[in-house]
């Protein structure tokens, strides 16, 4: 089959094929992914506590932040580029989706270049500003020292993982990203241990399996009728940057406010010691890990929100957006009811410093109080960012990590100590699940209206 064939059989599927399946179909690769992407994050904290060495976990606590502007870059040129080219491969516009394509990739590998460059020059004194102890300072900048060098590779993987995903080419993209997690799982103990690298060798073994991962992820770009992100179809102009800006700053402001929160709770953590950034840690790796499915599936149903938006079938995007809502919502109160039963066991795995126990276990119930209310946000704003509410996506995505979490993290310690610092983004979130609701109900009413009325909405938001 032809390249061209393989797109039109793609159109039919993700704008004709019944919705429910197809989400489904769609998101098992994508849970797959990010399943494995979170066990690859968790790898290293996992790995590194068994060293036994508090401060050392500490230091992947730290570095955290700054890897998360890097992949919140990273998922802002992905997300920008996919969004864009699912939509325009939904109104059939296939040279709309290489420019804009080539654009994404490209721009994010120079990015990544730099950053890693600048990060490499100014260690020491980022690492402090990032909330790192003087006893954890060390094992950070030995950390960072090697897993900056893979940066140019994992935010050039993360754009080809999003525009793989986002033309509904999920399964590649579960390939691809699969094979750079299980590498980096399988070298951190060899690198660890066997060659008694310490957190460095944690560090080499992410930067060799980004490296893998981007040339897999490239190669599945020239498989099933996808775009190649070609140089000739690149375009420096403001057009394109603005395209990739609208469907990709909220993934900016939610990694880039993330990353912000973390060194927050780095530093409010740091005044009761080691052991209090070692938990919040593994409670932030545990809750991205519990997300990381329920994320997939949301994912699934993005490509098809896309095509048909593009394709003017408002009517199965609401749709699509119900039955998501939905199963997220189900999937989420199974995994709080685990997390608040089996808090202690679940941070003993990566720790055995009591300390760390007793104030991770009690941070993990918070969240997973709450967690349910996620699955309203979550669900709202893969949707509004995929047909291209800006805006809306934007002030959602800053919501639960910097328009409610910073002030809860200013005042909550403050006024209630220890209690306060754990209570943090529970607050945040049930802050930002009441913000969602008038947020999301009026798209849902204007999508309804256009289908109803048979008008477009493509160049009206």
């Amino acid at each position: 089959m032809n390249n061209h064939s393989a797109h039109d059989e793609k159109f039919i599927k993700m704008t004709q094929a019944p919705i429910k399946g197809l989400i489904v179909r769609m998101a098992i690769p994508t849970i797959i992914s990010m399943l494995v992407t979170s066990i690859y994050n968790m790898a290293d904290t996992f790995f590194v506590g068994q060293m036994h060495n508090t401060s050392a976990t500490g230091a992947i606590g730290i570095v955290f932040p700054l890897m998360a502007i890097i992949q919140g870059i990273g998922f802002t040129f992905g997300q920008g580029s996919g969004n864009s080219m699912s939509r325009s491969l939904g109104a059939q516009d296939r040279e709309s989706a290489q420019r804009i394509s080539a654009t994404g990739f490209y721009s994010a590998f120079f990015t990544g270049i730099l950053l890693a460059l600048f990060g490499l020059v100014f260690n020491s004194s980022l690492m402090s500003l990032l909330g790192s102890t003087p006893t954890i300072l060390p094992y950070a900048q030995e950390y960072v020292r090697l897993i900056l060098p893979g940066a140019p590779w994992l935010m050039a993987s993360i754009v080809l993982n999003n525009q793989l995903r986002l033309q509904g080419s999920a399964f590649f993209a579960m390939i691809g990203i699969g094979f750079g997690a299980l590498l980096n799982i399988a070298l951190d103990p060899l690198f660890i241990f066997t060659f008694k690298m310490g957190v460095s060798g944690a560090a080499l073994a992410t930067s060799i399996s980004q490296f893998f991962s981007f040339w897999i992820l490239l190669a599945a770009t020239k498989k099933g009728g996808n775009i190649v992100p070609k140089l000739r179809n690149l375009r420096i102009k403001k057009e394109q940057y603005a395209e990739i800006l609208r469907g990709g700053l909220p993934s900016f402001w939610r990694q880039g406010l993330g990353s912000i929160a973390s060194v927050m709770l780095n530093v409010a953590a740091g005044t009761y010691g080691d052991w209090a950034i070692a938990g919040m840690t593994i409670v932030t790796r545990t809750m991205m890990f519990a997300a990381s499915a329920i994320i997939g599936f949301g994912q699934g149903f993005q490509p098809v929100c896309g095509f048909s938006f593009g394709a003017g079938l408002y009517a199965r995007v609401r749709k699509g957006f119900f039955f998501t809502f939905q199963v997220m919502l189900i999937w989420m109160l199974m995994i709080s009811v685990i997390g608040i039963v089996f808090a202690p066991q679940i941070v003993s795995l990566f720790s055995q410093d009591q300390a760390v126990i007793q104030f991770g276990s009690t941070v993990l119930r918070y969240h997973c109080y709450v967690f349910p209310l996620m699955a309203l946000l979550f669900a709202s704003n893969m949707m509004l960012q995929n047909i291209n509410f800006a805006f809306r996506a934007s002030f959602l995505s800053m919501a639960r990590q910097g328009i409610f979490f910073i002030p809860a993290i200013l005042i909550l310690p403050r006024l209630f100590g220890i209690t306060g610092l754990q209570a943090v983004q529970p607050v945040a979130d049930v802050c930002a699940f009441l913000l969602t609701i008038p947020v999301i109900k009026p798209v849902l009413h204007q999508l309804k209206h256009a289908e109803k009325l048979n008008v477009s909405l493509n160049n009206q938001v």
